[in-house]
């Protein structure tokens, strides 16, 4: 009967002529508001959505019908709300946020570990072998080593726990058998993580229940081998969050909820009174962090239910509070130490040094440690960078120094074999170095040395700031700090204070010059007045002051300035100078310039004792005598003589230059520089010293020898340099500012100076007679006599034409000079210089320009006439065919050696000099110019002229004719033979030009 219902059933689903088509309930589409039809042979169901746009659920059969249940409900904890239709009845059910279960959501399923040693124990049903072990749970903590829980107790034992902050499964049957999973996602980082693990069919699984990213495994599972576990009874008893009496990773402390054993949920509510110890329900984590307690950028580590901060040096105590307090050593340039001494045993491979400094000095011991038989370890400074010690291997340290001011961090570390030298962000290893410990009772120096000639080799005591020096982690305390710290105390220190001051650089005036001074760190900076530079402002721009008198020039030194002049010396003036008493440099050389006459003269002089220098002119050459060093000579009594090549007493200027060939010696040959760049240096035959016993004491005489000598110079000299240093010819009171240089010689005679260089009125009143120009040669004079006149006066007249001055002229006598009278194409005092008359020419539009007779014409191109070229060929009209050719005439070339010239157009030489006999129709001196007989206009009604040679030809309009285009031809008959003559005619002169334009053809007539 079921069968045949089922085929009716089947027929009536089928339609169509021919029962083709194929009939379904959800063809009518009765599903409403989006929902979704599911066909079932005779019927349908609807699948209503879950969520729509406008917020309303609907349910029914053809979800057609608005679900009320949520309206009133009662879910609690954030639970969303889920309405429903059953059997025409609307409901609800409630979807409960992870950490809470019920009918409402209204139990919370997390529960706390807030103290060490808390836990839960649970017994769970025996289970069958065949059955699947499984807990479940999520947790919260900060811990990375912990106990998340143990089933099982003797024999068999399953436990998970974490160990560096990563999950770990270990499952135990015996020592000898274990199986462990590991997953590597850190999770002990505050937040909620689940976790579960499964035992069952000879599979051990772990996996962790959230989102993987990338490369991460979720989960792992090993097979177990079968028969290897008896699980039947081994895996009742399961501790939560720790163990009865401690053992494992640790009591577990945070938060857990969602904890399910066996795929049982265990709702803290059902045994907390009884199974759990210091287990709290509910999870009201506060991470302490959030507040930032940690002070000087500490990092805050949450703690669950504390904190705890890593301080960055140098700062220590909970929340980094606490600064270690800086050490000043050599303040005020003081010589400051520190010792300690090591008071316990550091057990330890590795040797480490540490601290932040800071010092702008470039030497100094930092660190050193000793024993009591050697000095093992050293960290000092030299040229601004680090040297270490270890044991006899001295290291300097690579890159940049460290001495700028600036706070460095600087350590040392040692461990097997590796040395590693780190400074500011820089790095240096060393490799096979021998390695050592700080052992009990050894001494650590910090600054300097007890003995300061100890110290000074590490280049003296240190200078500056020292903070938070530690010793393999441990630190060595100058001052004490609040807090409670493994450190070191001193066992005495010397001159080291609290804190980094600065030296007080500016009590000590250093800025120069009215330099306003600014303390800096252990330094200082100058504002420099105007015209200074320099740190100190003692760089001063002198010059930039004009501080000699108009006449001198100045002349920067590096610490002062000297005025530059020559003066002129008259035979009564002699100049006495003497060192200040601050020369300290050896004197080698003499450098001046002199310009004189004088044949015999001293020009310098200066004794003490038996030592005794001079220089001076003799017989016209330079003469240098030297007496000097005589304890490292023989021949004391034997004076160094040295002459120059030439004389000097020529009234020109003469570079002096005398310099010790080998100024390092106590004794060497001198040298004269040539005065002539050509010769060579002249050297002395014996040796003599330097000038170091004009130093000081000493009076030097400059320009002669006293008035009552009656030897002195005339002539004049610039300033006279003696090692470098220069004699000048002002005094204090002649300058405007003071002379800062250290080393000088200065000038005690108070004769003034003639500044420049002036000699005798050689002359005047009138040396040159005769109109002679009279010429100073420096106390001596030459004439330039006018012609005519000779002798050293221009006193002496002379036949001015005898010597036949004019070169191209001819010569008169007019008194005592000559005049010339200069040759056709000549000129100039002597008739030298020839004249060219195209120079400067007027010949317009290219006109070509032709020399002649103290004149010039020009050659004018077609289209263009004149006498300038200037004036333009009238047009031809446009119905007159003209072909202008140059007339095919001969050229002759004309004149002699020395003059030459060319008559164009047929022209003839002339007698007439630079003249040409032209043909009729051609003019100009060289026959250039084609007359143009149509320049009085002969042609009349309005015809055309066409200039020929020596004739014209008219081109009348179409009603004229005759030569001059005079007859009327208007007359129409009259016309016509008019016009045909004409144009005849026409036609006739045109075949005779062309006939006259073919080129000549050689016919060999003459043959």
């Amino acid at each position: 009967m079921d069968v045949v219902v089922w085929i009716w059933s089947v027929l009536f689903l089928i339609t169509g002529p021919l029962c083709e088509l194929n009939v379904t309930a959800c063809n009518t589409n009765p599903c409403h508001n989006g929902a979704m039809c599911e066909d079932f042979l005779d019927t349908f169901k609807c699948i209503c959505l879950s969520e729509t746009q406008d917020g309303v659920l609907y349910g029914g059969t053809n979800c057609s019908e608005p679900l009320v249940g949520c309206e009133g409900h009662e879910c609690q904890n954030g639970a969303p709300c889920v309405p429903f239709l059953s059997d025409g009845v609307h409901g609800y059910s409630c979807t409960c946020q992870s950490g809470y279960t019920g009918s409402y959501c209204q139990t919370s399923t997390a529960f706390s570990f807030e103290t060490s040693g808390g836990y839960l124990h649970l017994q769970t049903p025996l289970l069958s072998a065949e059955m699947y072990f499984n807990i479940m749970l999520s947790f919260r903590t900060v811990l990375e080593n912990t106990i998340l829980f143990q089933r099982g107790s003797d024999g068999v034992t399953l436990i998970l726990e974490l160990q560096d902050g990563r999950l770990l499964l270990s499952l135990r049957s015996d020592p000898s058998t274990s199986w462990t999973l590991t997953l590597p996602q850190a999770v002990s980082d505050g937040e909620w993580h689940r976790a579960e693990f499964v035992l069952g069919e000879d599979t051990l699984l772990l996996r962790l229940l959230e989102t993987c990213h990338g490369e991460d495994i979720c989960g792992r599972a090993v097979q177990i081998e079968p028969g290897t576990l008896d699980l039947e009874s081994a895996l009742q008893s399961t501790f939560v969050g720790g163990l009865d009496g401690g053992g494992g990773s640790g009591s577990f402390i945070g938060c857990m909820r969602d904890l399910f054993v066996d795929s049982q949920l265990m709702v803290p509510e059902d045994w907390l009174s009884t199974l759990a110890v210091n287990v709290t329900q509910g999870c009201n984590h506060q991470d302490r962090c959030l507040l930032g307690p940690c002070e000087n950028q500490g990092e805050c580590v949450n703690l669950w239910q504390g904190y705890k901060c890593k301080c960055p040096r140098p700062y220590d105590g909970p929340n980094c509070a606490e600064e270690y307090i800086t050490a000043r050593f050599g303040q005020e340039d003081s010589a400051s130490y520190a010792v300690f001494t090591i008071n316990d045993q550091m057990e330890s491979d590795t040797f480490s040094v540490s601290m932040f400094l800071r010092t702008l000095k470039e030497s100094g011991l930092v660190v050193l440690l000793a024993n009591s038989t050697t000095q093992y370890f050293g960290l000092w400074l030299e040229k601004g960078k680090l040297k270490v010690k270890l044991n006899s291997l001295k290291i300097t340290s690579v890159g940049s120094v460290v001495n700028d001011g600036e706070i460095h961090s600087v350590g040392i570390t040692v461990k097997e074999g590796v040395m590693i030298l780190q400074a500011s962000a820089r790095e240096f290893r060393l490799t096979d170095v021998d390695t050592f410990s700080v052992q009990l009772g050894d001494e650590v120096y910090v600054g300097g040395l007890v003995d300061e000639q100890e110290s000074s080799a590490f280049g003296g005591y240190f200078k500056g700031c020292l903070q938070d020096l530690q010793l393999n982690g441990r630190n060595l305390q100058f001052f004490p700090l609040a807090v409670s710290a493994m450190s070191y105390k001193p066992d005495h220190m010397v001159d080291v204070t609290a804190g980094c001051t600065s030296d007080d650089s500016c009590s000590r005036n250093p800025c120069q010059n009215g330099g306003l001074c600014f303390s800096a760190w252990d330094d200082f900076t100058c504002n420099c007045p105007p015209y200074t530079a320099g740190r100190r402002c003692d760089e001063v721009s002198w010059c930039e002051l004009k501080p000699c008198p108009p006449q001198a020039a100045c002349r920067a030194l590096k610490r002062g300035y000297e005025c530059i002049s020559n003066v002129t010396f008259q035979d009564t003036g002699t100049l006495i100078y003497r060192g200040n008493g601050l020369i300290t440099r050896h004197l080698t050389s003499i450098v001046f310039s002199i310009r004189t006459r004088k044949r015999n003269a001293p020009v310098l002089h200066a004794d003490s004792g038996s030592d005794f220098v001079t220089v001076s002119i003799q017989n016209g050459f330079l003469v240098l005598e030297l007496l000097s060093g005589s304890s490292f000579t023989s021949s004391r009594l034997s004076p160094m003589t040295l002459h120059s090549s030439k004389p000097v007493s020529d009234g020109q200027w003469h570079v002096v230059e005398l310099l010790m060939a080998d100024p390092w010696a106590n004794s060497s040959q001198w040298i004269m520089v040539p005065l002539d760049e050509m010769d060579k240096p002249t050297v002395s035959n014996s040796a003599a010293g330097n000038l170091d016993f004009i130093r000081e004491g000493v009076d030097i005489l400059l320009g002669g020898l006293g008035l009552e000598s009656g030897w002195n110079l005339i002539g004049c000299l610039s300033n006279v340099e003696i090692g470098g240093i220069v004699l000048q010819y002002y005094g204090p009171d002649e300058v405007r500012f003071p002379q800062t240089q250290g080393e000088k010689f200065e000038k005690i005679s108070e004769d003034p100076v003639r500044v420049g260089c002036v000699g005798g009125m050689v002359c005047e009143p009138n040396a040159c007679l005769n109109e002679g120009v009279c010429k100073d040669l420096f106390n001596h004079f030459e004439c330039f006599c006018p012609p005519g006149w000779v002798g050293d006066h221009c006193e002496m007249n002379v036949n001015s034409c005898s010597s036949n001055p004019c070169r191209h002229g001819y010569c008169s006598e007019e008194g005592p000079a000559y005049n010339c009278i200069c040759e056709s194409g000549y000129a100039g005092t002597n008739c030298e210089a020839k004249v060219d008359a195209c120079a400067g020419h007027k010949c317009a539009n290219g006109g070509t320009c032709l020399r002649g007779i103290n004149s010039y014409s020009c050659l004018c191109p077609d289209k263009f006439t004149g006498q300038n070229c200037s004036v333009q060929i009238e047009e031809t009209p446009w119905y007159v065919v003209v072909k202008n050719l140059p007339p095919k005439l001969p050229v002759s070339i004309c004149g002699d050696e020395e003059h030459n010239y060319t008559c164009f157009n047929g022209g003839n030489c002339s007698e007439t000099t630079l003249m040409c006999d032209c043909l009729p129709g051609f003019s100009g001196h060289w026959c250039e110019l084609d007359l143009d007989e149509c320049k009085s206009n002969p042609c009349l009604n309005g015809g055309y002229c066409h200039n020929l040679v020596n004739k014209f030809q008219c081109i009348c309009e179409m009603t004229f004719a005759g030569d001059f285009c005079e007859i009327d031809v208007s007359d129409l008959y009259f016309y016509m033979a008019t016009l045909f003559w004409q144009n005849l005619f026409q036609f006739l002169s045109y075949l005779i030009l062309r006939l006259d334009d073919e080129p000549e053809v050689d016919w060999g007539i003459n043959e």
